[in-house]
């Protein structure tokens, strides 16, 4: 049996798939197994895989029909035969030593899942860390998510900077959504390791290389249409154990205002007046029911909830303001301090500094 299982999602990625596969097939640790999964891919990402694993008899190839990231994502799993199972994007590449000392705290401290922080690079720019714990208050210990949930809030939602034990997400059947064509179903998966994890552990030293695009998934006008898919989805997991949904009801609901906030003021105007009053009649039937905790938000999301539900028109008059800030934290701009360029990413309210020249 392998220690990790590392997987790998694939289509259309031919441009970076090398730089990803070398980081992977170089990992200090060695007994791994990588199973890359072809979402009917029709530029040179197939061949590029087949070449690979003629060269290293670890890596495994499943070619399928396009099916979409969920569907790849879920053969993977039921693929994998290691102890745990590791996460890549393809865009993505990761240092050489991330599997081994992932793997060692795993088996040192016998948890559900291990995750650290990670680098955030651009084409043009060199990279910077970003901090998975916003506050730092979860590093280097065991963490019950279950007892503590504020974790919901400050631990950043990503897949791929951990591994996680094969037994846990067996047991529990934590599976992908399978939407065709939809994005953003990654996020079921990480809320339902959050929701079944009784411990944890979070590494404050980076390992994973993000690639961001200012172009990508999250800027598509389907976004919002993708995110209500995503969140239904969560929903009816938690529906099928009463418990569950007791005790995570709040939490379910302070992501989702989240994810459909930040989609919604993305759009146009024009899909903005399509969606709104399936916006507020969502957030107004969960106000209604007493599921949602306010408490939950900062004040700036403390009021635009209550505009929400109480005063959609203005709450829609007011996006002027929701899109000045939406461009204080995900936005790229150039900033001159002292004769020195530099370019400046907020993303998630994090502002990271890159020296350009």
């Amino acid at each position: 049996m392998p220690k990790v299982s590392i997987l790998i999602p694939c289509y259309n990625i031919e441009k970076y798939l090398k730089e990803c596969l070398d980081s992977v097939v170089n990992q200090t640790l060695k007994d791994i197994e990588i199973i890359c999964i072809d979402d009917g891919s029709i530029d040179n990402t197939g061949k590029i895989l087949d070449e690979y694993a003629k060269k290293d008899n670890r890596i495994k190839v499943i070619h399928k029909e396009n099916s979409g990231y969920g569907a790849s994502m879920n053969i993977g799993i039921d693929n994998a035969s290691g102890e745990y199972i590791g996460i890549v994007e393809p865009d993505d590449y990761v240092e050489l030593d991330m599997f081994e000392i992932l793997y060692t705290k795993a088996i040192e401290t016998n948890v559900d899942f291990v995750k650290s922080d990670f680098f955030l690079f651009t084409e043009d720019l060199i990279q910077n860390v970003v901090p998975l714990n916003v506050n730092g208050t979860y590093y280097n210990k065991i963490i019950n998510p279950y007892e503590d949930k504020t974790v919901f809030i400050n631990v950043k939602m990503n897949t791929w900077s951990g591994i996680y034990k094969k037994d846990f997400i067996k047991t529990n059947n934590i599976r992908y959504n399978e939407t065709p064509g939809a994005r953003y179903q990654d996020q079921g998966f990480w809320f339902q390791t959050f929701i079944y994890a009784k411990s944890i552990y979070i590494i404050n030293n980076p390992f994973y290389h993000y690639r961001f695009f200012k172009t990508n998934s999250t800027n598509n006008p389907n976004g919002f249409t993708w995110i209500q898919s995503e969140y239904q989805f969560i929903y009816e997991l938690l529906q099928k154990s009463p418990n569950l949904w007791k005790h995570f009801k709040y939490e379910y609901n302070y992501s989702k205002f989240i994810n459909f906030f930040f989609n919604f003021i993305k759009l146009d105007k024009k899909k903005q007046k399509e969606n709104l009053n399936l916006f507020h009649k969502t957030f107004k039937e969960i106000h209604k029911n007493n599921t949602f905790d306010k408490s939950l938000l900062d004040s700036y999301f403390g009021e635009q909830y209550q505009l929400l539900v109480n005063n959609p028109s203005k709450f829609y008059r007011n996006l002027n303001g929701c899109l000045s800030f939406y461009q204080k934290i995900f936005s790229i701009r150039n900033e001159k301090e002292k004769d020195i360029i530099y370019k400046v990413i907020m993303i998630l309210g994090i502002k990271i500094k890159f020296r350009k020249y």
